[in-house]
């Protein structure tokens, strides 16, 4: 009796000894895991959480980032740019009329050469990743190196001047420079910037493509279907939810970002190529001592708005397509 009771005893024992001894590791690996995750955690509650909600009370007050108090003006700052303002509402709508008309050319441009790209090369069985490489080439070449030496070429003695003068399209040279002419700096920009985001369109569309069935589109020429009728009725409504993710990356990047229209333009000439991303960055750092950090911080929450509202558009699209 008690030769068989005695390792029922000890396992008895050693089990919540074991129990407890997992559960010791298990906090240790947890804690391990915390420790490794706490700097980026304090890096986003410090550089990210912080500056959003500074931002956000920024955006209700002015200040010129030098006094010590701010100056709480409520919605005042969100009205001066909507209507108030008699010099800055006018800049404004300026500026979101040229947002909008480069996010619509921009989205649209993109999809109609990266979608038949796409097509041409997924057709092409030799030399498909060589050409796929020299397409993308765009993307990940510096941006600040390509908007100079776009500058460069787009100059009134530049190579596209040059170009046209040497092939008898002189009439469509511009003596001041295409960045410098108000009826051609805003097209000139939405060209380039079509030029660049077309590489990651295209790989998207490619990676749909190939993801087709190819017995699909083999019925379907079997049927008497042609190249474009494959196309317009099997290929373009499998690829509409992709196109609905590039559209959305085409509107979000024309609207937040900025930068070629800074570095090629700054906004020229007299204002035909502002954009509301230049307009707020203007507005925080370059209006000397006058307190417009507010404004700038205000307009920075419409571009965020407009931006969400874009995302909740597309997910409703994607929900649709579904």
């Amino acid at each position: 009796m008690t030769t068989t009771e005695t390792p029922l005893a000890a396992r008895l024992v050693t089990q919540p000894r074991r129990s407890a001894g997992a559960r010791r590791a298990r906090a240790r690996r947890a804690l391990v895991g915390y420790a490794f995750i706490a700097p980026a955690v304090v890096l986003f509650l410090v550089l990210g959480l912080y500056t959003i909600v500074y931002s956000f009370g920024l955006s209700f007050a002015k200040w010129n980032g030098f006094s010590p108090t701010w100056e709480w003006v409520g919605l005042q700052n969100y009205r001066d740019i909507l209507y108030a303002d008699p010099r800055l509402a006018p800049e404004m709508r300026n500026a979101a009329l040229n947002t909008g008309i480069a996010m619509v050319a921009v989205s649209a441009g993109t999809v109609l050469i990266a979608l038949p790209l796409a097509t041409l090369l997924n057709s092409i069985t030799r030399l498909r990743g060589t050409l796929r490489s020299v397409f993308f080439l765009p993307y990940v070449t510096a941006g600040i190196a390509v908007y100079y030496a776009w500058r460069y070429v787009l100059e009134p003695d530049g190579a596209v001047n040059l170009a046209l003068r040497s092939v008898g399209l002189g009439s469509l040279a511009r003596p001041q420079g295409f960045l410098a002419d108000p009826d051609t700096a805003l097209p000139t920009l939405i060209v380039i910037m079509i030029w660049g985001s077309v590489p990651v369109a295209m790989l998207l569309y490619l990676a749909g493509l190939q993801a087709i069935d190819p017995a699909v589109m083999e019925a379907a020429a079997l049927d008497g279907a042609g190249a474009v009728r494959r196309l317009r009725h099997i290929t373009w409504p499998l690829l509409v939810p992709i196109t609905v993710a590039i559209v959305l990356l085409g509107l979000r990047d024309t609207m937040q970002g900025f930068q070629i229209f800074l570095i090629m333009t700054n906004g020229g000439p007299a204002g035909h190529t502002d954009v509301l991303g230049l307009k707020a960055y203007q507005q925080a750092f370059f209006q000397s001592l006058s307190p417009t950090l507010g404004v700038a911080s205000a307009l920075g929450w419409l571009i965020f708005v407009l931006a969400l509202l874009l995302a909740v558009a597309n997910a409703r699209a994607l929900r649709g397509q579904r």
